[in-house]
């Protein structure tokens, strides 16, 4: 028996030699730092690249005001190259760690926000998709909700407030999304923050005859809103999942609150939605104009929510409207170079 027991706890110490985390844990530790190592010699050698690269784009541009035509084909081919490799240095830095722009500085700290494998990216941009749908759908419902059944200043403040936290996160998710290599950019960055800035301005919106003039409006126009994102996220969501699988668009695009290029099939579907929904604003912008000129306005918040929406309104429409113009013409070459 005693034997028996010995034998056991040679056997058990044994295994624990054979399988030492503390040894698993050294080699880790070992790979880590390699890794480390290895990425800030990348990092540093693509920065170069990117200095020599921005060295050679000026001097081109010195060169190609005394050139002849043979000369400038040279320089154009040149640039489309140097574009290139630009991109190629984009798609290596997602998956390196770098410096947080100035909103992630502010709202997170410097905190490494790279994920490294392609499996996290896709993971937390498929949760970030799902957080604008059931975020959409809980809006929708509590707009219903304080436009017909409950008109009452503490319901439109908590549908405020959620609206707030909802543009809030939105911007620092899709800061993290574009640090991992999400290619989103121009206005539809900016009309998160305008929109966060909006539904903060709706929230100090004290109770009052101007606030109840403009409550149905707003609150219809939040109903439609919603709606309009219900449907573009699964318009959008199919037409990237065919691109995808056709190897024409990123695996970390991202379906947004606006008409983009790749959106061009089903145009007529989409497009009078948005372009109502543009007009919309216009129309609040319109209204409050108005209302502000009330002899009983005495809030800033409604000039201020005037000028908000009037703005929303000019990027959402000016950018749609410079999509499809761009689209028009590409459509036009393709058929002048078909006859």
């Amino acid at each position: 028996r005693y034997l028996m027991i010995d034998l056991l706890q040679t056997l058990i110490f044994s295994l624990l030699i054979l399988f030492d985390p503390q040894e698993t844990h050294k080699i880790y530790r070992q790979k880590l730092e390699e890794l480390t190592n290895l990425q800030t010699t990348c990092s540093n050698a693509i920065s170069k690249q990117r200095k020599g690269l921005k060295d050679l784009r000026h001097s081109l541009t010195r060169c190609a005001q005394s050139c002849d035509e043979k000369e400038l084909e040279l320089i154009t081919d040149i640039r489309m190259q140097i574009k290139d490799k630009e991109n190629v240095f984009f798609d290596m830095e997602a998956y390196l760690p770098k410096k947080n722009g100035l909103y992630l500085n502010l709202v997170l700290g410097n905190v490494n926000v790279t994920l490294l494998s392609n499996q996290a990216k896709f993971a937390y941009k498929d949760e970030y998709e799902k957080f604008k749908l059931y975020l959409t759908i809980i809006l929708m419902f509590g707009a219903i909700t304080c436009l017909f059944f409950l008109n009452c200043r503490v319901t439109d403040e908590i549908f405020n407030f959620l609206l707030v936290w909802y543009y809030c996160t939105l911007t620092i998710r899709e800061s993290i999304l574009m640090s991992n290599g999400s290619r989103i950019k121009g206005w539809w960055v900016s009309h998160h923050y305008v929109s966060t800035f909006l539904s903060g301005v709706m929230l100090t919106w004290p109770e009052g005859p101007m606030y109840q003039m403009f409550r149905s409006q707003f609150l219809a126009f939040s109903i439609y809103q919603s709606f309009v994102q219900f449907l573009q996220y699964y318009y959008q969501s199919g037409c990237l999942y065919r691109l995808r699988a056709l190897g024409e668009r990123n695996q970390l695009d991202l379906t947004v609150e606006g008409f983009q290029s790749w959106m061009w099939r089903g145009l007529t579907f989409v497009l009078p939605f948005l372009f109502f929904g543009h007009f919309w604003q216009l129309y609040n912008s319109v209204t409050l104009f108005r209302l502000a000129r009330h002899e009983d306005c005495k809030e800033w918040q409604v000039f201020m929510l005037a000028l908000t929406f009037l703005v929303l309104f000019l990027g959402n429409f000016l950018t749609t409207v410079k999509v499809v113009h761009q689209k028009f013409q590409k459509n036009q070459k393709k058929m002048q170079k078909n006859h």
